[in-house]
């Protein structure tokens, strides 16, 4: 085996996670939701920039929460909040984001961090797309995620979040429909 050939063999063994003292590997997956909107997409995007109006729609569960949002380009967005639930102990719930891009009434892209008890357990790359449709607006949600340490049931991890995001956009229109949008 050549010193290439080596150098491949451990780089391959180090990124799986599977060396000596490494971290757990790193599982990716993407979802894409597509999503039909009862409102013009100026309306869905402004329900992204307005801060009251996202704190309406997009919430971590639990008390003692704390929340920071800056809808720039490197901008972003922080909340905590201690989940409970009977018979187990708080959770510390974290998110963060970075705006990358912004393109007003199209398009949001930006990556974020969720950590539970200041461990980060993923990171995803997020975009919004906006199409205008005669109905309003049909939205368009690809989120590409690095599950970084698995829960107690990794297996539900994935259905998870794509859950959590199913029931954001949910709230999403609940919002633009209290707004009479």
């Amino acid at each position: 085996m050549t010193a290439d050939a080596v150098a491949n063999s451990a780089l391959d063994t180090a990124v799986e996670g599977q060396g000596s003292g490494a971290a757990p590997g790193v599982r990716h997956e993407t979802f894409t939701i597509g999503f039909p909107l009862a409102a013009p997409p100026s309306a869905v995007f402004e329900a992204f920039a307005d801060t009251p109006v996202r704190r309406r729609w997009f919430k971590l569960p639990g008390r003692h929460v704390s929340y920071h949002h800056d809808f720039t380009v490197n901008g972003g967005e922080t909340a905590s909040s201690v989940f409970t639930v009977p018979d187990a102990r708080p959770e510390r719930l974290a998110y963060a984001s970075r705006y990358l891009d912004i393109t007003p009434g199209a398009r949001i892209v930006y990556a974020y961090t969720s950590s539970v008890d200041d461990v980060p357990r993923w990171a995803s790359l997020v975009t919004v797309e906006l199409h205008p449709e005669a109905e309003g607006t049909h939205l368009r949600w690809t989120e590409q995620a690095a599950f970084l340490i698995p829960s107690a049931e990794p297996e539900h991890d994935f259905p998870h979040l794509r859950g959590a995001t199913r029931l954001r956009l949910n709230g999403l229109a609940a919002a633009l429909a209290a707004a009479g949008q």
